[in-house]
């Protein structure tokens, strides 16, 4: 992926090496991202807790807003090439997503992106490292362990920085659909539903979110030329390594559908695809599509 020398996003706060707490023990429900799957083998291996009971819990319920302490923020350092890499990635998620929102007369608030080590307060409550990236609704942050790319390598067998690129993207596609109301819309129908109708509704919200990360590809090749052979291949590969059904054989060597709260791999390609191919924000209507 060539994404040197392209603009650095100010809005990165680099809060590694700070001690977390002060803002509750959950995310209550609210926090939604690609980073709520590694839950599946890492609550697994490591927690001793049920896959599917932890995806339930980090995606769906009630809960409300926490109060977040913490230490003031910083930059990450300039000799960081990793922070330099995602604060390049989120530079160019804006970019994109600001010119596709002012195209239809609508104005893009930029996310913070937030990079921390172990655990950190947000609104949506602790964020920890085995949950993997995520982003919280109530504040409008980003924030990934940068030592989940190592997961990605060494348990998923994920590698490449178009890959790395699509985790970023997929977090911003959320930021996106809750800058639309699509989020509240689903937190609030998946109340009244039940627990296999709301993970259905989950889906659909974690499909767009590929889809939408697709789109910002489409983009930032057209206007920046970023992508390299081989690229797509390794984004299509993350896709597939974390479906919901590929998660599930693996952590507990069955599949149970009606869990699936991210997508099948591949459904996840398919809508990855959708995005990239064509680049049109209205063809990512997961909630719309018949067939997922």
């Amino acid at each position: 992926m060539k994404w040197q020398g392209n603009r650095e996003s100010d809005n990165v706060e680099d809060r590694r090496g700070q001690s977390g707490g002060g803002g509750g023990s959950g995310f209550g429900g609210r926090s939604i991202g690609i980073g709520t799957i590694v839950i599946a083998l890492v609550g697994s291996y490591f927690l001793g807790v049920s896959p599917v009971t932890l995806l339930n819990i980090l995606t769906g319920g009630g809960g409300g807003v926490t109060s977040v302490q913490q230490a003031p923020a910083h930059a990450p350092p300039a000799s960081d090439l990793q922070a330099k890499f995602v604060a390049t990635v989120l530079g160019d998620t804006e970019d994109v997503w600001t010119a596709l929102f002012s195209a239809s007369g609508k104005t893009y608030v930029k996310p913070t992106l937030v990079l921390f080590s172990d655990s950190t307060p947000t609104a949506c409550g602790t964020g920890q490292t085995a949950t993997g990236p995520f982003y919280c609704p109530s504040d409008q942050k980003v924030y990934i362990d940068l030592s989940f790319y190592r997961l990605m390598q060494d348990r998923f067998k994920v590698s490449g920085e178009f890959a790395q690129a699509y985790v970023i993207a997929h977090e911003v596609g959320h930021h996106v659909q809750n800058l639309m109301g699509t989020s509240d819309k689903v937190q609030q129908a998946r109340r009244r539903a039940s627990e296999t109708q709301a993970n259905a509704m989950s889906v659909r919200l974690e499909l767009q979110a590929d889809c939408y990360a697709g789109v910002w590809a489409f983009h930032a090749n057209q206007a920046r030329a970023i992508l390299e052979q081989g690229d797509v291949e390794t984004a299509l590969k993350a896709a597939t390594a974390i479906g919901d059904d590929a998660l599930q054989r693996q952590a507990q060597g069955q599949v149970v559908p009606d869990s699936f709260t991210h997508g099948s791999s591949e459904q996840r390609v398919r809508w990855f695809k959708k995005g990239i191919d064509n680049g049109k924000v209205e063809l990512c209507d997961t909630f719309g599509a018949r067939q997922l």
